[in-house]
């Protein structure tokens, strides 16, 4: 028996996903996807001696009879998707509340594998905006992921939500930036997200797909079977997406050569500096941290992991910065911030998987400590060239795995 698969959508399409045909279902969160939304069938093309030869005899009323029978479940399922959809519309009242779709949370802890999803609920929680998570997998009607609704409006694309957040809720990272300060962080905005990005992909989806399968929060009998397929296919849109934007062109080799000449750019542009633009947060933050999240924890003994948490060591500490002031509940291994040659060990314990706070804000769950200069009684290592430290008071908290992160980097950062 010869079977077919398909895509089933509540709109009037079907994708046949046959021989070299791949459906992109966005789990790579690049914002410039379309994808469908509805669920994977398959249905037999012949079955000899079943329904198939039966719709090829010349009995009409058996036809009729297998035709109005699957018009009628068709219908059936329809109707109980549609009915799903509007309860779940009516359990999410965007009125006066910050709606927030994305992905599920991976496996090991991270909040997403979505650098931009990360990104927009990393500044979120900068701006201190109470959100709603919901992790429904479904796209924007713009077909991109993530996506916000705010008072029965829509905002997609990470740019257009946050111009969407300043211009209703007077909410602005940026403020303190000068002219030529706002110009460049445009400039690196677009360098991350239109570059880096896509050699992270790769990565992620191309060279370490194994890796990343394992990730994926999927439960059931079929679990297994629905991961290799999600990460598959989404392995063939992001080739397919690098070949046209061009990167995809050069050779695995290049692509990482490219890779890491952005990471060092990044590098130089924080030097000792406690945020990229200077001793204040700015959206550029939220920008490359939801990136660089993705080599420091998702991509072990990878080149990338190996980059950021030994050479490129200050991009590990502004990611440590990132996490414990914006992510008390996200956990990780003190051994887990620093590469020293073998992928285990940079892998190793077993993270604390993230809890999902419902209705998050950001003062119901730690101080704004930028005031003080010293923890625990410990003096700041400050850099010979300007007054900023690596270690300022919002990364350590006083706990004695503060102090013991500052005495295992040490040696790293003395020059």
């Amino acid at each position: 028996m010869y079977w077919a698969a398909g895509f089933a959508s509540s709109r009037p399409c079907v994708v046949e996903l046959g021989r070299n045909h791949s459906l992109p279902l966005g789990l790579c969160a690049s914002e410039q996807q379309q994808s469908l939304y509805g669920y994977i069938i398959a249905f037999p093309l012949q079955d000899y001696g079943g329904i198939m030869s039966v719709l090829g005899s010349d009995s009409w009323w058996k036809k009729t009879l297998y035709i109005t029978g699957g018009a009628l479940l068709a219908a059936a399922a329809y109707l109980l998707h549609e009915l799903l959809a509007i309860r779940k519309e009516q359990e999410l009242d965007s009125k006066d509340a910050i709606i927030l779709h994305q992905f599920s949370r991976p496996k090991n802890g991270v909040p997403s594998l979505s650098p931009f999803c990360l990104k927009i609920e990393t500044y979120l929680r900068m701006v201190d905006l109470p959100y709603q998570n919901y992790f429904d997998g479904k796209l924007s009607p713009q077909g991109k992921m993530p996506w916000i609704e705010y008072n029965h409006e829509q905002a997609s694309g990470s740019e257009f939500i946050v111009d969407f957040l300043e211009e209703k809720l007077g909410v602005n990272l940026n403020k303190n930036l000068t002219p030529q300060e706002r110009a460049v962080s445009r400039a690196v905005t677009k360098m991350v997200e239109e570059h880096l990005y896509w050699t992270i992909a790769y990565c992620q989806w191309v060279d370490n797909l194994e890796e990343t399968q394992k990730l994926l929060a999927m439960s059931g009998p079929l679990s297994d079977t629905l991961k290799w397929l999600l990460s598959h296919l989404n392995g063939s849109m992001v080739r397919r997406e690098m070949y046209g934007h061009g990167i995809g062109r050069f050779s695995r080799e290049e692509v990482y050569a490219l890779m890491e000449k952005d990471m060092r750019t990044l590098a130089t542009l924080l030097g000792d500096k406690k945020y990229f633009m200077g001793s204040k947060m700015s959206t550029l933050d939220a920008t490359v941290f939801g990136h660089l999240a993705q080599a420091m924890w998702t991509l072990p003994g990878t080149r990338p992991e190996q980059l950021i948490k030994g050479e490129l060591i200050n991009l590990a500490m502004f990611c440590e910065r990132m996490r414990r002031r914006f992510w008390p509940e996200w956990f990780v291994e003190v051994e887990d911030l620093y590469y020293d040659g073998d992928s285990e060990s940079s892998s190793g314990g077993s993270p604390t998987g993230l809890l999902d706070f419902g209705l998050f804000s950001r003062t119901d769950t730690l101080d704004d400590s930028d005031g003080s200069s010293q923890s625990a009684g410990h003096t700041n290592t400050h850099s010979p060239d300007s007054d900023h430290s690596l270690f300022d008071s919002d990364v350590g908290t006083g706990s004695d795995n503060d102090i013991q992160l500052k005495e295992e980097l040490m040696p790293d950062l003395e020059v």
